[in-house]
């Protein structure tokens, strides 16, 4: 009797992934194709500056669709969870399950067996192909409309590096440094010389060529000039801390990325909360699939009190845009307030999981 049952279990829990599946391919696919219109619509007025065209468009949003498949990815899950499960419980199928001894921790097991895939999928696009294919999107972008990454104030780039403090006038889409000056300081912070180059490029670890250098030294009250056609200068400033610039949001970063770039902050005794919390987020956002998942079991459970089908995917998305804003504002919170990093990033789960639970236990009583 216990075999035959859980058989049929497995059974169930099989034909659940194949439909949970289905349905989140399904709404993943309809979000991307709405999300790709936006963005083909606000890259439209670029048409046609610098060598931008049409192509251009479509190569940036084809790249930007990885960005996208992570960031709605538990939202998707949550949608077509509830939709697969409103559909079973409409045809009695939870029913007879529960009736039969599936219980609600069984059921939640087999949630959770099903979203871990899910979750890996998640991990996988935010580490190892969203970071490289947005990287690829706005070097496409910036290269077709000659832009330049960076101008953070009317001077150009600033970055300090140990005792250097770096003014870049601009930084191109290959990485390379144009209009560089760098103000080197002693231990002492007392000025020690000023080097102005026309080009900065990356050679390799720790090391940048740079072209047509006019340096000024300082050696107490005399200042001597020297001039160099090229001229090597040794730095941890790498292309990857220079690209970081070319990403407006820190949650679209690598792990590796994120990790370097805080490393470079702390070392130069800067602000690291905003990029910290983006860290965190990282490493918690894939698990989010599996909340949104128990989030969508006491639906299935409200088959006789929650009006037709459409009603309860409505909720479901007013619910997965909760959670989607939830994340950007406690992000920001955390960043205006100082919290803790990991405090600022695990909240808006942790809310939708005790509200997950609440819920569920409220369906069980009733």
């Amino acid at each position: 009797m216990v075999t035959a049952l859980s058989f049929r279990f497995k059974v169930f829990e099989r034909y659940l992934a194949r439909e949970i599946y289905a349905a989140t391919a399904l709404i993943l696919a309809a979000f991307l194709a709405l999300f790709g219109f936006f963005d083909v619509i606000h890259e439209l007025p670029n048409v046609g500056k610098g060598g931008y065209t049409m192509a251009h468009v479509a190569g940036y949003v084809a790249l930007s669709i990885p960005v996208r498949v992570y960031e709605v990815m538990p939202i998707a899950v949550l949608i077509g969870t509830l939709y697969a499960l409103t559909l079973l419980a409409r045809h009695s199928e939870i029913t007879v399950l529960r009736a039969s001894g599936l219980s609600t921790r069984d059921f939640l097991r087999s949630l959770l067996k099903i979203g871990a895939g899910l979750a890996v999928i998640t991990f996988v696009f935010g580490e190892f192909i969203a970071p490289p294919a947005e990287k690829q999107a706005q070097q496409l972008r910036l290269q077709a409309l000659s832009s330049v990454v960076a101008q953070e104030f009317r001077s150009g780039l600033w970055v300090k590096d140990e005792l250097f403090f770096v003014n870049v006038r601009e930084v191109l889409p290959d990485a390379s440094m144009h209009g560089v000056r760098i103000y080197e300081f002693d231990p002492q912070f007392q000025l020690r010389s000023i080097s102005d180059a026309e080009v900065g490029r990356y050679l390799g670890p720790n090391r940048w060529q740079l072209t047509n250098v006019v340096q000024t030294v300082f050696e107490g009250d005399r200042a001597t000039v020297a001039r160099a056609p090229e001229r090597e200068w040794r730095s941890s400033l790498t292309p990857d801390i220079l690209t970081v610039l070319m990403v407006v949001f820190p949650e679209r970063m690598s792990l590796t990325s994120l990790y370097s770039y805080i490393h470079h902050l702390s070392e130069n005794r800067q602000k690291t909360d905003r990029y910290e919390i983006a860290l965190w987020k990282k490493l918690i956002y894939p698990l989010a699939v599996l909340v949104m998942m128990v989030l969508a079991l006491p639906f299935a459970y409200m088959q006789d009190r929650m009006g037709a089908v459409s009603v309860k995917v409505f909720a479901g998305i007013m619910l997965g845009i909760a959670f989607h804003l939830l994340n950007g504002l406690f992000s920001s919170l955390g960043v205006i307030h100082g919290w803790v990093p990991l405090v600022a990033a695990i909240t808006p789960s942790a809310m939708f999981l005790l509200a997950a639970t609440g819920m569920i236990r409220w369906v069980e009583r009733r």
